[in-house]
């Protein structure tokens, strides 16, 4: 009995100091959210500001050479500006997360289409909605998550044929299977693990812009809420990304359980990342209950694919 009492007092400990190393963890993403939004982002806004007026004010003493530095200049700030944002909301999908309530996931998808409906318009795509049930969740991260994956496969599009989006979703066992399906350029099915990693990239900017963070961050979003995504593709034939989550859930997943398959930790090939400081010629763009069912994203060696 005392040995088991030992025991227990000892895990007991291990337990405490464990919840102590994640505050202290939530307080270094706290404090990394403050620099990200403030310190590391005032003087990009002023290398913009100067460059963009040396240009506006300066333009006929400037060589055609000068203007084009400046403008390389201009573009590499914007794509910083854009990729620290990115990471700061990555930063904030567990520390700043909102507590779970009833939302309504059609309401939701309209709101990411009125969001999306210049590049919607410009595309000429044709989003489809099935019926979306209403589930327990983070509303905001709802929202983030559809539309990373709706503007990712407006993104990935083929130019030789209407592009066709297709959200639905099924709710069984208390579950909702959400899927988000299109027919673009889609991808290698070696791939489909490492699409999940933040700074994943195959493409160049000039082909398809982004900072590599999009499906990162859907897959954070997922995991905070007891979920799983995965992503399905062909070459040619667009790709499917299915998000499980349970749908009576009341609170936020703190830390992902060790069980997990995590996406991002199946390969040592080398990354591309999309670096912010590259010069570039490419346009920039303003920029049981608990175990979910079906199977867990596959490992092995596989290549980078381009995330959002």
């Amino acid at each position: 009995l005392l040995v088991e009492l030992a025991a227990s007092q000892a895990m007991q400990e291990q337990l405490t100091e464990t919840a102590a190393d994640l505050q202290r963890s939530n307080t270094e993403l706290e404090q990394f959210a403050y620099v990200a939004s403030h310190d590391l982002q005032e003087p990009l806004r002023k290398v913009r500001t100067f460059t963009e007026r040396i240009t506006e004010t300066e333009a006929e003493h400037l060589s055609e050479r000068g203007a084009d530095y400046l403008r390389r200049a201009n573009a590499a700030a914007a794509r910083m500006q854009t990729l620290i944002e990115d990471l700061l909301r990555f930063s904030r999908v567990s520390t700043r997360g909102e507590p779970f309530a009833p939302v309504d996931l059609g309401a939701v998808v309209g709101d990411v289409l009125d969001d999306l409906s210049v590049l919607i318009q410009r595309t000429g795509a044709r989003i489809e909605v099935g019926g979306l049930p209403t589930i327990n969740a983070d509303a905001s991260q709802m929202g983030q998550l559809l539309q990373n994956l709706i503007s990712n496969a407006l993104k990935f599009r083929r130019e030789d044929t209407e592009t066709v989006v297709r959200v639905d979703a099924s709710v069984e066992g208390g579950w909702l299977t959400l899927t988000v399906a299109d027919n673009g350029i889609g991808f290698e099915p070696r791939y489909a693990s490492r699409i999940f990693r933040v700074f994943e990239r195959l493409h160049g900017r000039g082909t398809y812009p982004g900072t590599g963070i999009g499906l990162a961050l859907c897959r954070k979003i997922a995991e905070r809420h007891g979920g799983t995504i995965v992503a399905d593709g062909a070459p040619g034939a667009g790709a499917t990304f299915t998000v499980t989550l349970q749908t009576e859930r009341t609170s936020a997943v703190t830390d992902v359980p060790a069980t997990r398959a995590d996406p991002a930790a199946v390969s040592d090939a080398p990354v591309v990342p999309a670096d912010p400081a590259a010069v570039s010629d490419a346009p920039v763009v303003p920029a049981g209950p608990d175990t979910p069912p079906g199977p867990a994203p596959e490992g092995g060696e596989q290549e980078p694919y381009v995330a959002v």
